[in-house]
């Protein structure tokens, strides 16, 4: 209040993934409420870059959104004596300096990457400053979607990103209901919102349209009246019905899991005051459409949708949310005919991406990976090659079975980053790190020791 009050310019710094477009899009709207004056930066990743960036800031009050906890040791050798502002949720690294204010879940004891999201700090962050800002709840709720925390029953948002539910719910803008959990449930024909749908990953169907046309054909379901093409939202519950045990058995003929196939049905979180037939009535493809704008390298389009933007900036966004669809597409028929580059190792497997997979798309990729290979009981370690800096960008994901009995790939990424001139962090379930491409196999084979040694650990400790 102090700094808007005195009219200081405030640098709003941010992640560029849903998670954080949308922390980005409530603190701003936030800020524009009170007349204050700022502007709104997404990153990569936060690095020293980005730390000179900040200490170079002239009488600024600079707020870190869905980033900084992870790398408190820059910011407190970088930024001391700068008004700083951290809202994340990501594992701390050290303690933050008095001079700043840090706000993370996991300094009061909750899990990061399922209680709350970053958009969810910056949302409880939002609404302290004044209760009209209840109404961003629910974009609250579109970044720990987006940051896949529906872990709870029936794949629902739970823990404190239930309170911002259920201020969601309350300022009148979210309903839910349980149903398929489809992308493009509200604005793409079924056969299209099926192969779209790549959490779960099902293989022969996601990514080929022809394909699951073909699927729900054979079923007997009814895809066009009078011409027009029927999305899920169509659908009896009948027809839902059958469609969601097929796919059960489909994907249990292809030697998956009876719980991947359970992950198809759940919550689904409906923001009513969204027009019908559109991306943004569906918090999940509202989210995807905002993670389309940081991959596809146009985050501002996303921050200025969850600012209240429905003109051109939500034209533009759908064009980018088509591109990124048609890449993912492209990086999945890729992956499928060259199996090799899934590597499996003692402990872990190592997609490499090399310089084909664009580095902003490593982290959906390891994501689907998770859900695509079969009997999975080991971490991903995916990677895409950054030539021009000379970089590796990495993307990790581990199974529930792990992180459920302590384990915490987050800090191994961490420990393994910094071990070769890098930086890293996240979660106990999904973490990244950026490292020199020279260090690439020491890099990767301290990740696997690590693991094992962790997994040895655990077990010795009866974990």
């Amino acid at each position: 209040m102090e700094h808007v009050e005195r009219r200081h310019s405030i640098f709003i710094v941010s992640h560029m993934d849903a998670d954080g477009i949308s922390a980005a899009g409530i603190i701003g709207t936030a800020l524009a409420r009170m007349g204050a004056t700022f502007r709104i930066r997404i990153e990569r990743w936060f690095d020293n870059k980005v730390a000179e960036t900040i200490d170079a800031e002239k009488n600024a009050l600079t707020v870190l959104t869905d980033m900084g906890s992870g790398y408190l040791n820059i910011l407190n050798e970088k930024v001391k004596g700068k008004p700083l502002v951290i809202l994340d949720h990501h594992q701390p690294c050290g303690e933050a300096i008095k001079d700043f204010v840090h706000v993370n879940p996991q300094l009061f004891g909750l899990n990061s990457s399922r209680d709350i999201s970053g958009s969810g700090i910056a949302y409880l962050t939002a609404k302290t400053l004044s209760e009209e800002n209840m109404d961003l709840a629910c974009i609250g709720v579109v970044g720990a979607l987006g940051d896949m925390q529906d872990k709870t029953k029936e794949r629902s948002l739970g823990g404190a990103n239930q309170i911002v539910v259920e201020d969601a719910i309350k300022s009148g803008k979210l309903e839910t209901v349980t149903d398929l959990i489809f992308f493009g449930r509200e604005t793409r024909p079924i056969h299209k919102a099926l192969a779209y749908t790549t959490t779960p990953f099902i293989p022969g169907i996601s990514g080929e349209e022809d394909k699951s046309l073909d699927f729900l054909t054979r079923l007997g379901i009814k895809l066009k009246i009078d011409e027009k093409w029927r999305a899920l939202r169509d659908l009896s519950k009948e027809e839902k019905r059958q469609i969601f045990s097929s796919l059960s058995d489909y994907l249990i003929s292809k030697g998956l899991k009876s719980d991947v196939a359970m992950s198809l049905l759940g919550t689904v979180y409906i923001l009513t005051n969204e027009e019908p037939w559109t991306p943004l009535r569906d918090a999940r493809e509202f989210a995807l459409l905002l993670n389309s704008t940081g991959r596809t390298g146009r985050p501002g389009l996303g921050v200025a949708i969850c600012m209240g933007d429905r003109g051109k900036c939500l034209e533009e966004a759908n064009k980018a949310l088509d591109e990124y669809r048609q890449v993912i597409s492209e990086i999945l028929r890729w992956i499928d005919a060259h199996p090799n580059r899934l590597e499996e190792r003692k402990n872990i497997y190592v997609f490499h991406g090399g310089e084909t997979v664009d580095e902003k798309m490593i982290s959906a990729i390891s994501t689907i990976l998770m859900t695509n290979v079969s009997n999975l009981n080991k971490p991903v370690i995916a990677y895409a090659v950054i030539p021009e800096e000379n970089i590796l960008k990495v993307s990790a994901r581990t199974v529930d079975d792990l992180t459920s009995r302590g384990f915490n790939i987050g800090e191994i990424m961490r420990v393994s980053a910094e071990k070769y001139n890098g930086t890293g962090g996240g979660h106990d379930v999904a973490a990244g790190a950026q490292v020199p491409m020279n260090f690439k196999e020491d890099f990767l084979k301290t990740i696997d020791d690590l693991v094992e040694y962790n997994i040895k650990r655990l077990a010795k400790n009866g974990g």
